[in-house]
């Protein structure tokens, strides 16, 4: 179903093209077709004449349903739709049950990685809209947290939070959610197994169209579990 619905999207305007060229030659079709049903005399001739009224009208309904097919998907189908079905996202599956903990590839890659101890303030955020509440900027964390926060806009596809060392450009994806939420829980977080230091946690939400709005990235500090 999805390549359909790219299929649409993709020929959108072709398919009204060709739509209205069909539609004006079978509506002209019928008034014809019309026309010479009421003047025909002889039975013969209106048998004629009734038969190609009955093709013109099919052709003409069978345009408008098309039409109106067309437009209802792609006006209140299609927007309504997860960004996901249209968007691939390697750094995370949908279809598995996420927990919450990192790989062990991209745990390999932040092991290698420098751990900064210069904490920022946070970035790019937008109250009541998107934005961690939970944890803060800077705060110090350990063991497995809650993370707190809020994903509200118009044409909501889904979400996804994740992490990086604090200076790098090396992001993992730790959970992802495709509801909105209004200052509650986004998910959970296992920090166990990643090395003391500061990293940055990135929130960013991405509309039906795949469009990714402006991330908000909170800073915070691991420290050991003891």
């Amino acid at each position: 179903m999805a390549e359909f619905y790219k299929f649409l999207i993709s020929y959108e305007v072709l398919i009204y093209i060709v739509l209205a060229i069909g539609g004006m030659f079978s509506f002209r079709w019928l008034w014809s077709s019309w026309r010479e049903w009421q003047t025909a005399v002889y039975s013969l001739e209106r048998q004629f004449s009734s038969r190609r009224l009955g093709q013109s009208a099919s052709i003409s309904t069978l345009i408008v349903v098309v039409f109106c097919f067309v437009f209802s998907m792609r006006t209140f189908f299609i927007p309504m739709i997860q960004a996901s079905v249209f968007i691939a996202t390697p750094t995370f599956d949908f279809i598995s049950t996420p927990t919450g903990t990192l790989s062990a590839e991209m745990m390999t890659q932040f092991a290698n990685l420098p751990i900064q101890t210069t904490v920022a303030n946070a970035t790019g955020c937008s109250p009541n809209q998107i934005a961690f509440a939970s944890p803060k900027p800077g705060e110090e964390i350990k063991g497995t947290i809650e993370i707190i926060g809020t994903v509200n806009i118009l044409n909501f596809g889904f979400y996804k939070y994740e992490v990086a060392p604090q200076g790098s450009n090396t992001w993992a994806t730790i959970l992802a959610g495709r509801t909105i939420v209004n200052n509650g829980s986004l998910g959970r977080w296992d920090t166990t197994a990643l090395t003391p230091g500061d990293y940055q946690l990135l929130l960013v939400v991405i509309d039906n169209q795949g469009v990714a709005l402006p991330a908000c990235v909170v800073p915070v500090r691991v420290i050991p579990l003891q």
